[in-house]
């Protein structure tokens, strides 16, 4: 055991003098899938939150105008107004308005139909950046695993003379991966846990303005 905290202690004290590529280079072939989950987790979280965010941006107004429009009976007005906003609960108003005139369980059948479509779409890579979180330590873990084996090897293959800068190399293996591994998964998990935690607040709103719709269809028309 004594020998194993030496090896550990000559490599921690190795790597505050290593750089980056150095270091990423000592943690072995593992370091790659790391390093693409890694670029992955930022493109999926950045691309993600640009969607969110725009697809959150919601004029307070926007539900007073079509009120207006469809109280005064102009009802493509109230269409032009859901295409030019351009956001899930325009097109969720828009297709209520398309099923003006039918029942109203079909109507309110529609707006579900496109809410549902929306949310889909804004969930899009959200499995895949839950997967990383998860898996991303794994692999780090896979690297301890597989350092721990080299150390046992290197020694085997020393016979009785141990090395401990020989043993060094699989313990940063088994480091560096592991931090590595951390250092992907944890982002990833607070980011998927931040974008989900928005979306619901955006469905929120989604499911107030739906009711704020159909109450203005329950409004009688004005002459």
């Amino acid at each position: 055991m004594i020998t194993f905290l030496q090896a550990a202690e000559v490599a921690v004290n190795e790597e505050t003098r290593m750089g980056l590529w150095e270091l990423f280079t000592k943690g072995g072939w593992l370091m790659w899938p790391l390093l693409i989950l890694g670029g992955v987790t930022i493109f999926i979280f950045v691309e993600r939150f640009l969607a969110i965010r725009k697809a959150s941006a919601f004029d307070m107004n926007f539900m007073n105008r079509i009120r207006d429009f469809i109280l005064d009976g102009k009802i493509a007005a109230a269409v032009d107004l859901c295409r030019k906003t351009d956001t899930p609960i325009a097109r969720m108003v828009e297709k209520g308005i398309e099923r003006l005139g039918r029942p109203m369980s079909d109507v309110q059948s529609a707006i579900e139909n496109v809410a549902n479509l929306e949310v889909s779409k804004l969930e899009n890579g959200l499995p895949a950046l839950a997967t990383i979180a998860g898996g991303a330590p794994m692999i780090g873990f896979l690297g301890t695993v597989l350092g721990m084996v080299q150390t046992f090897m290197d020694m085997s293959a020393a016979g009785g003379t141990v090395d401990l800068s020989l043993l060094a190399n699989g313990m940063y293996v088994a480091m560096v991966t592991t931090v590595a591994g951390l250092i992907v998964g944890i982002p990833a998990y607070f980011g998927y846990n931040y974008l989900v935690a928005r979306i619901e607040k955006l469905v929120f709103q989604m499911e107030a303005n739906s009711i704020a719709f159909m109450d203005i269809l329950n409004q009688p028309v004005q002459k």
